[in-house]
C-alpha cells in the first residue's frame, strides 16, 4: 500500500479546522523504525487576527520584541497535543499510514517557516525571505531579500535589503527581482530581531 500524502493533508486539514487551526505543511521522512509524519499548524485566520487585535491592544499576547504577531503561528503545546490525539486515532481509524510503526509529530512553522503556496507569498508581503531557485537568476540560485510583492504567480523581492553572500554578492544586484513562483525550488522567512 503506496503512502497517500494527499489523503492523510485531507484528513489533517479536517481535524485542524475542528481546533481553530489550519495545515501549513505535511512531510513524511525516514525509513524502518524511523519513520515520522510531521504536520505543521497554526492559528487560522480568524484566530490570528484575535491575536493581532489583543497584541495591539496590549492584552495576553505576550510577544517576543521585535517580532511581529503575523510571523507567530499563536499555536501552544497544548493545541499541537489536542490536535496530535485527535489527528493520530483518525490515522488510525482509516489506516492510511502504511506498515506497522512511525511517528506523528505535530508542531508550528516556525519564525523561519517555509513558504510555498501563493497565499503564503502575498501574506508575507513585507517581510525578509531567503529563495532558492530551480535555475541561475541573475546568476545566483539564492536570494536573501524583502518580499516587496507577489501578484499573478511572480514574487517580487527587494536584494539590497540585506548584504547578499556567495554567488549573489558578485551579481549585479538590482532594487527589485522579479522571479516566478513556478521557478521557486525552496523558499522561507528570515527572522529580523
Amino acid at each position: 500500500m503506496a503512502l497517500q500524502m494527499d489523503e492523510i493533508r485531507r484528513l489533517a486539514e479536517r481535524v485542524a479546522a475542528s481546533h481553530c487551526l489550519e495545515v501549513v505543511d505535511v512531510e513524511f521522512g525516514g525509513g524502518g523504525k524511523s519513520r515520522a509524519l510531521r504536520v505543521f499548524v497554526e492559528k487560522d485566520a480568524a484566530e490570528r487576527k484575535r491575536l493581532r487585535e489583543l497584541a495591539a491592544a496590549g492584552e495576553g499576547v505576550d510577544l517576543p520584541k521585535g517580532v511581529p504577531v503575523e510571523m507567530l503561528s499563536g499555536v501552544t503545546h497544548e493545541d499541537c497535543a489536542a490536535f496530535a490525539n485527535d489527528f493520530g486515532t483518525l490515522l488510525d481509524v482509516e489506516d492510511v499510514v502504511p506498515g506497522a510503526e512511525y511517528t506523528l509529530e505535530v508542531s508550528s512553522p516556525g519564525l523561519e517557516r517555509k513558504l510555498s503556496r501563493a497565499e503564503d507569498f502575498a501574506r508575507f508581503a513585507g517581510s525578509l525571505v531567503k529563495v532558492k531557485t530551480f535555475a541561475p537568476v541573475n546568476n545566483s540560485r539564492e536570494w536573501t531579500g524583502r518580499l516587496t510583492g507577489f501578484a499573478d504567480g511572480v514574487l517580487r523581492i527587494d536584494p539590497t535589503a540585506v548584504k547578499q553572500k556567495g554567488k549573489a554578492k558578485k551579481a549585479a544586484v538590482a532594487e527589485t527581482m522579479e522571479i516566478a513562483l513556478k521557478d521557486v525550488e525552496k523558499a522561507n522567512l528570515v527572522v529580523e530581531i
